[in-house]
């Protein structure tokens, strides 16, 4: 059995992208692993991108199918699925691809510093322009120095810094020991938004330690394979905003004792709230009717939202 399995959730429309994510995955200098690949009933199967590969590396990959979850579901899926003998488990979302170090970098790191959680940075395009990596948090946080080549930090007050600003943060760089896997798993109702922030906070505060690598270990893909493509104008946009602030709020009570992660926290659940009424303004400009059920089921969980609602309304009036 392997020491590390890799979860791969998977849901294409269009052949290929699997094959370069496996590429990578079976470029690692590191090489005691497997792979889990969970179908999450994508519109083109799997099996197409496996025969690209030799008899012995597709022995390593096994596929799991299972109804449309979502993400958070299918890795879900994976985790439940992972070996007993496995120590290590690491994510790579299906159109993105690792760079050859990033396995070795990690074990190294995790069983030389006693770390159950880790993450690497991560590079991308243009698109990809609001992350950051690990050696900016180096420069503008109070950190410890583990390891000067390839650089390793820690954050005394991690949870802080990622309430902040997360943007930092990527599954596609993030690996994680047997005590956190065994216990945390995403929350899949929140396929639409924050499902991945709820889960590093959960193994964040599961961990006995976390490491972070300023060396490169992912690079994203471009948004062709998308679980979800909504922009501030899709119907679903809504919704989107509903389950960030629900994942948001469900954060608040993690950290009730922690004045400053809270403070974070509410500006972001009111950042939300905006951006959701914001998008029903513009239906209503585009002559449209707002998502009324939508609305009436977020004021149940969260009366602030008719607050914010009249502040948009008195502002748009006074202008």
């Amino acid at each position: 059995m392997a020491k590390l399995t890799v979860i791969i959730p998977f849901y294409q429309k269009e052949p290929g992208i699997l094959r370069r994510a496996l590429t990578s995955v079976f470029a690692q200098k590191f090489n005691d692993f497997d792979v889990i690949v969970v179908d999450d009933e994508s519109p083109f199967p799997p099996h197409g991108d496996l025969i690209a590969f030799s008899e012995d590396e597709q022995a390593r990959v096994r596929v799991v199918r299972q109804d449309n979850a979502g993400p958070g579901g299918a890795r879900n899926t994976g985790l439940d699925s992972v070996s007993a003998a496995t120590d290590f488990v690491a994510f790579l979302d299906s159109d993105d691809i690792w760079t050859p170090d990033h396995l070795a970098i990690a074990h190294a790191a995790m069983t030389g510093f006693s770390a159950d959680c880790y993450f690497a940075s991560i590079t991308g395009g243009e698109a990809f322009y609001y992350h950051f990596g690990v050696e900016d948090l180096a420069r503008t946080e109070t950190v410890i120095r583990l390891l000067d080549d390839p650089l390793l930090i820690e954050i005394p007050d991690l949870t802080q810094v990622m309430l902040k600003n997360w943007s930092f943060l990527h599954l596609s760089s993030m690996v994680i020991g047997r005590p956190v896997f065994e216990r945390i798993r995403f929350d899949a109702a929140l396929r639409l938004a924050a499902e991945d922030v709820l889960f590093f906070c959960d193994c964040v505060l599961a961990a006995r330690r976390v490491v972070l690598s300023g060396a490169v270990g992912a690079v994203r893909g471009e948004g062709v394979n998308i679980f979800h493509g909504i922009d501030n104008d899709s119907p679903q946009f809504l919704h989107q905003q509903f389950n960030t602030w629900v994942a948001l709020d469900r954060l608040e009570t993690r950290f009730a004792e922690r004045p400053a992660e809270v403070a974070s926290l509410r500006s972001y659940k009111q950042t939300a709230r905006q951006q959701a009424l914001w998008s029903q303004a513009r239906r209503v400009k585009h002559r449209k009717l707002p998502q009324f059920d939508m609305l009436a089921r977020w004021a149940m969980r969260d009366p602030r939202i008719l607050a914010s609602a009249v502040g948009l309304a008195v502002g748009k009036f006074s202008r």
